[in-house]
């Protein structure tokens, strides 16, 4: 079947112009005219469809003149749209004996009201550029059907995926992700198990803000990440439900949602299931030390794993009247992930030699939920005016256990040991905002307090050599307390003229610490204030382009892997551990983008960042007990410039072409011990993709990225690309489609290599991840909507904790 599939897809690549010139026939030809002014409307959008699919779609000329050459015999609708004006259909037909349809002059009718998006259905563009963003499509891209929403962050600009599947921004893995403008306990965790079970035709489309409102939280140094999914809450009910199975690794997946409106009540539900699992994978680490005794430590073994998520969602909506709306949102989440490591290590030096074996088990398990309510109030006099009333509950647990057994010792007298951590968070938050518009001009403003208590136990237990049980270690356990409360107030000004665009405002946040280290005899209480200025303008052009530019600054707060002084001890010769006394981080971000919409798009942006004092991960190796020590600093000095493009391009009606990328060299400088420690390096980023529309409802898609070095302080990752082959057949038009593809078919494993450079140490990690793989999916589209239900236009954003970086894979 992959086999013919890949035929298919160079077959198509081969002979589209061929198949499109015989199809060559008719014209269809006009003119658009201003039904008031009576003069010609530039730049208005003229799309070709039959049977509800876009099959061209043009520009107009100047003079308003837009033609369609070489069309086939048929019947079609020519429809006209710009934002300004109502559409207007014109259905035409053409015949043997009617090949020239000129439809005249076409008076299109202006709307009183100018119209914040226009779109026809069907031929969106996947690609959408605003002052403060980039919009992409899920929904307008023919693969959402077969690929996972971890698998469409590939095509998303300025996102990529690094060889652990971890997602950057703008090659930044700082960042904060919203799931349909609000923070997700579910996804805080590590957003790529949350993905990897999501179908991507949940998703209706990923925002990409680069230079955040003042009303999002200032947590985030390259920006956000905002997932709006599929919610289509009108009269009548409607859902799909996507099966998946992917192999030699991944495994069955299951998600689904619906909708179902009655009068004044809607009700949204979504939820999932997937498992991840990889058989036995290659891994080894090895580090040579230099000095008066010099080591050479070898780490070889192999690795396997199984993951499960489970996530859900519930909204509820309930229109009292016209003023006034409640809305309640409700997820839970679980999940775990389970690990198996054997591992032979040695270490040689010109003192005594040791080595032994290592059979560790490993348990994470993650469960939560999240709750919020909201009250929306309209006014009388201005319905764009809102006050909106907000609270959010979440409540969350990780547990975490690991087993270590040692085997075949050789001068090696460290008994087998247990840890287990027992960590947990809750967090209440009110908020209100207000939003009041002044002719061109919108006010926003508003008030937020967020109360968080985080707590952890870690226990450390060893083994006793007579009993065989296991007794706790005191010195070696901790008992964690962090409050950690935060109150925010901003204000932001939006205007809108006839060329331009302006967003400026500024967001004020106190952040009040106070933590208790219980074994470590600790206490850490930090206080600070900081103001954040935001600011993103854009200018259009009569040739359907425009240019934005942004400036913003954000924060990053350590989060409580970066604070906690326990000492984790998991694998012998090496030790990681927080720091309670880490401050919060400020960058500072400009950013200048182009864009361009007219037979394709483009979007070509450079942007540049720097900021003081950050966060880093620092190891230093101990040359009296031969032991790496793994930490956080205030130490980085960190300077980045990255230019990025984004191309779309229809070569013909049912062959399209695009390709996203970034390009940049990133900066950094720290104090390690004393001295200083630099490095630098390019990074970059590259994808293209093609897809072919074949005319009995099959379709095709082929894709290749790219991914350079990682830079880091006192090292690098290796590069590593990605292939995709897929294809898709719609059973029952718009409601049943069968897809199936493979990734990376001509290797079957790829090899992930992070190299970490001391005074007196070279550690190389290295291990090896299944690279070939199959899917298929199947997605079932069910139910019929009429109207429209409103839904609160503002609610809570919790986006200013530092996202763990940890995930059970």
């Amino acid at each position: 079947m992959m086999k013919n599939l890949t035929c298919m897809i160079i077959f198509s690549c081969l002979l589209s112009y061929v198949a499109y010139a015989q199809e060559k026939q008719g014209v269809i030809r006009g003119f658009v005219m201003d039904s008031v002014t009576k003069k010609p409307i530039e730049y208005m959008t003229i799309a070709l469809k039959k049977e509800n699919t876009v099959l061209k779609s043009v520009i107009v000329e100047a003079t308003g003149e837009f033609n369609f050459k070489e069309i086939s015999s048929g019947k079609y609708v020519v429809t006209a749209i710009a934002v300004g004006y109502a559409p207007k259909n014109f259905p035409v037909e053409i015949t043997a004996s009617a090949k020239d349809i000129n439809l005249g002059r076409i008076f299109i009718v202006g709307q009183s009201n100018d119209l914040k998006e226009v779109s026809v259905t069907a031929d969106r563009p996947i690609i959408k550029q605003e002052s403060d963003r980039i919009i992409y499509d899920i929904q307008a891209d023919p693969e959402a059907k077969i690929m996972t929403a971890l698998d469409m962050m590939r095509k998303v600009p300025l996102l990529s995926l690094d060889a652990e599947d971890n997602i950057q921004l703008k090659g930044s893995g700082n960042f904060k992700i919203l799931i349909n403008g609000k923070p997700s306990g579910m996804i805080a965790r590590s957003p790529k198990d949350v993905l990897r079970s999501m179908p991507a035709s949940s998703i209706q489309k990923i925002e990409v803000i680069t230079t955040p409102p003042a009303k999002y939280d200032s947590e985030g140094l390259a920006g956000i990440i905002n997932i709006i999914t599929t919610k289509k809450i009108d009269n009548g009910y409607n859902g799909s439900l996507n099966l998946r199975h992917q192999g030699p690794v991944g495994g069955p997946s299951i998600g689904t949602y619906f909708t179902v409106k009655q009068n004044k009540l809607g009700i949204t539900g979504y939820g999932g299931t997937g498992f991840y699992s990889s058989p036995n994978v290659f891994s080894e680490t090895n580090r040579t030390t230099t000095g008066e005794d010099p080591t050479q430590l070898s780490n070889i073994g192999s690795r396997k794993f199984d993951n499960n998520f489970r996530y859900g969602g519930a909204e509820i909506s309930y229109e009292i009247d016209t003023l006034n709306l409640i809305t309640a949102e409700l997820n839970p989440y679980s999940g775990y992930n389970n690990s198996s490591n054997d591992q032979r290590i040695s270490l040689t030096g010109n003192q005594q030699n040791s080595s032994y074996d290592i059979i560790g088990k490993n348990k994470y398990r993650w469960s939560g939920f999240d709750a919020t309510v909201n009250y929306q109030l309209g006014f009388k006099s201005d319905k764009s005016r809102l006050l909106t009333f907000s609270y959010k509950y979440t409540d969350n647990s990780n547990p975490q256990d690991n087993a270590l057994t040692f085997m075949n010792r050789q001068n090696f007298l460290e008994p087998d040991y247990k840890q287990h951590n027992e960590s947990k968070s809750r967090e209440q938050t009110l908020q209100l905002d207000y939003v009041h518009p002044v002719k061109k001009v919108n006010i926003e403003g508003g008030i937020k307090g967020i109360l968080r208590d985080n707590n952890s136990n870690y226990e450390y237990l060893v083994q006793d050599q007579g009993t065989g049980g296991f007794n706790v270690d005191p010195e070696r356990t901790n008992k964690f307390d962090n409050n950690q409360d935060v109150i925010g107030f901003y204000n932001s000004y939006a205007l809108n003229l006839d060329k331009w665009s302006f967003k400026a405002g500024v967001r004020a946040e106190g952040t009040f610490v106070k933590a208790n280290f219980t074994s470590a005899g600790t206490n850490v209480n930090s206080d600070y204030f900081n103001i954040i200025p935001t600011l993103s303008m854009s200018h259009k052009f009569k040739d359907m382009s425009n240019m934005n530019f942004g400036f913003t600054q954000r924060i990053e707060r350590p989060g409580i892997e970066n604070l906690n002084p326990f000492v984790d001890r998991s694998v012998p010769n090496f030790e990681s551990t927080g720091n309670p006394n880490l401050e919060a981080v400020v960058s500072n971000n400009f950013e200048l983008t182009y864009s361009r919409f007219k037979k394709g798009n483009i979007n070509i942006g450079v942007n540049y960042n720097y900021a003081n004092n950050t966060i880093q991960s620092i190891s230093i190796y101990n040359e009296a007990d031969q032991i790496t020590r793994s930490t956080f600093e205030n130490i980085g000095k960190n300077k980045a410039l990255t230019s990025n493009i984004n191309i779309n391009f229809p070569i013909t009606p049912k062959w399209n072409i695009s390709m996203n990328g970034n390009f940049g060299y990133t900066w950094l400088e720290g104090t390690i011990n004393g001295k200083i420690t630099q490095n630098e390096g390019v990074t970059g980023y590259g994808y293209v993709n093609t897809g072919y529309k074949f005319a009995n409802t099959w379709k095709a898609n082929a894709s290749f990225s790219y991914s350079a070095p990682w830079v880091q302080l006192q090292g690098s990752s290796s590069s590593n690309y990605y292939m995709s082959l897929s294809g898709s057949k719609e059973i029952i038009k718009d409601k049943l489609t069968l897809s199936a593809g493979i990734n990376n078919p001509f290797t079957k494993y790829r090899y992930f290599t992070r190299t970490t450079e001391g005074a007196n140490f070279v550690q190389t990690m290295k291990y090896q991840n299944y690279n070939r793989n199959f899917n298929a999916s199947l997605n079932w589209k069910f139910g019929k909507l009429k109207d429209a239900i409103k839904k609160n236009q503002r609610s809570i954003n919790n986006d200013d904790v530092k996202s763990s970086s940890k995930s059970g894979t």
